[in-house]
């Protein structure tokens, strides 16, 4: 039988009632320019993270539509192949570090503390240093464009003997970036971690957490195991190509397959990563919208941890290709098929909820319900690249970046606006404009499958990844391609015009915002004061 979320009552002084008198108890902060720099306040630096996931989002997203535009149809259009090397590259490290991983760890500094109960976060300089790390990062990444020879050409996977031996120059200053940004992830977890383990309500244990705490206290976990390993593969790409190592080439004694190896022991665990907390938000927003307690909680919190076990199991699937002996090829294909099974448990327990429940497609609901259908779908793609023979055939087609857009982008990116929606009341004061926000579902949702569905059968057709021009059997699903592209990427400027909208006023929102959610952040007013919890609330459980 599934256990019942716990229902949360703050003490009368704890929260609801003396929150709104808790900014008085502080100096003002500083103004202008010097207050974001200093700040060490959890929900203004989750809102520093929030644009600047936004902001990196449409830079990565017009490096998109420059491949997109070069795709439309067959022939060399616009650029020359080197730059639309570099655009693909740029995409996808921009995409991958700079727009997914920031967005949810402004969720998690923004929404953690307020359902646990706690003040703050559990080391606010720390926070802020993390955070500032990023934009240092991201500006050395964009500015390797300007330098001699452009910028990264060699994929956002910058495999050896490509990134090493045959890089353009800037590569060393691309390995410094993503050092930087390692080190903000780092501490970033280490921070979550803290956080969720000390400073969680007088009462709450780690079983009452709502599911996105905890899918961000697995995150953090994976992070701290993983990014040293990506940190110590860009080191050995920096010595062999600064001082002369021959760890990836193969003429010094080194081997090219070991850098696929390191990258995707790291690679893996980066894919849920990106994932984890998305599970964690339409968790969240499912019951509320079901008006129905989450089917089945301590099997989602087991399945969540059974994944990120199970992700450091699987990292050769993606070189079936490379000469894996057999026993290792049956290995990492049996672990792959093996790790649908938690995540088709998740599946299950949310159409579970949904089930006979009173459901109401508000903004949020739409997005979350877009990412079941759809995720799902790339689960499934994922599952026929799991079988090792069928692979040789997908391998570094079109069909693979069908398979991991339909994960990224209705995946994990619906899962974020789903989450934006969710919360924008909470964070603004005011509700999201409804007819905004359904046009930016449709046009989003519309525009995402005409951009990445027709790719599984160009790819199945026989379309490599990463080349600028391609033979006549193709354009029929290139151009299709394309139009989705564009729409999708128009669609996104409705979102930026709603959030504006929301930040300026519309419908006063409630302390609960929406009828059916039950956790900790809805006991707060809205939008939340600065300083809330300075007396921890009082957690009661179902029943007591």
């Amino acid at each position: 039988m599934a256990p019942k979320l716990p229902l949360h009552h703050p003490v009368e002084q704890s929260s609801t009632a003396s929150a709104g008198g808790q900014a008085s108890a502080h100096a003002a902060p500083p103004r202008g320019l010097m207050r974001w720099l200093l700040t060490t306040n959890h929900k203004e630096i989750g809102s520093l993270y929030l644009i600047f996931s936004l902001t990196m989002f449409f830079i990565g997203g017009v490096f998109a539509l420059v491949v997109r535009a070069e795709l439309f149809q067959p022939g060399l259009q616009l650029v020359v192949p080197e730059f639309f090397n570099q655009m693909t590259t740029m995409h996808g490290l921009i995409m991958v570090f700079g727009a997914i991983m920031p967005a949810f760890v402004g969720l998690a500094n923004w929404m953690v503390p307020l359902q646990i109960g706690a003040p703050d976060m559990a080391l606010p300089r720390l926070n802020n240093f993390s955070f500032w790390l990023l934009p240092v990062a991201f500006t050395l990444l964009l500015s390797t464009l300007l330098m001699p020879g452009g910028g990264p050409n060699f994929g956002w996977t910058f495999y050896a003997p490509l990134s090493t031996t045959y890089a353009p120059p800037s590569t060393t200053f691309f390995i410094l970036s993503l050092h930087i940004a390692g080190v903000s992830s780092i501490l970033g977890a280490i921070n979550i971690i803290a956080t969720i383990l000390n400073l969680r309500a007088p009462g709450m244990r780690l079983m009452d957490m709502p599911l996105f705490c905890w899918t961000w206290l697995i995150t953090a976990f994976l992070l701290i195991a993983v990014m040293p390993v990506l940190a110590g593969a860009v080191t050995m790409m920096l010595m062999d190509i600064n001082f002369g190592t021959s760890f990836f080439n193969a003429a010094g004694g080194g081997d090219p397959v070991l850098f696929q190896h390191l990258f995707w022991f790291f690679g893996h665990p980066e894919v849920y990563i990106m994932i984890l907390p998305a599970f964690g938000i339409v968790s969240a927003i499912i019951p509320t919208f079901s008006r129905k307690r989450l089917f089945g909680y301590a099997s989602m919190v087991y399945a969540t941890a059974s994944i990120a076990i199970l992700s450091f199991l699987v990292w050769a699937h993606h070189m079936f290709t490379v000469g894996l002996p057999l026993a290792a090829e049956l290995f990492f294909m049996y672990t792959t098929m093996l790790i649908a099974v938690p995540t088709g448990v998740k599946v299950f327990n949310w159409i579970a909820t949904m089930f006979r429940g009173s459901i109401s497609f508000e903004p949020p609901m739409l997005f979350a319900l877009a990412f079941v259908v759809q995720f799902t779908i790339g689960g499934f793609s994922g599952l026929m690249l799991a079988i090792s023979p069928a692979d040789f055939q997908y391998h570094d087609t079109y069909f693979v970046v069908a398979h991991f857009h339909y994960v990224l982008v209705p995946g994990a990116l619906f899962a974020i606006l789903a989450a934006a929606y969710y919360w924008l009341p909470k964070w603004t004061g005011h509700y999201p404009n409804v007819k905004l926000a359904q046009w930016h579902f449709w046009l989003s949702v519309i525009g995402v499958n005409l951009t990445f569905f027709p790719m599984h059968f160009s790819g199945l057709a026989g379309m490599p990844r990463r080349i600028p021009d391609y033979a006549l059997q193709f354009a029929d699903f290139n151009v299709a391609s394309s139009l989705g592209a564009f729409l999708f990427g128009a669609s996104q400027l409705l979102f930026v015009i709603l959030i504006i909208k929301c930040v300026r006023g519309g419908e006063k929102a409630p302390a609960k915002a929406w009828e059916g959610a039950e956790d900790l952040e809805w006991s707060v007013p809205s939008p939340a004061p600065l300083h809330t919890f300075e007396h921890p609330p009082t957690f009661h459980r179902q029943g007591e």
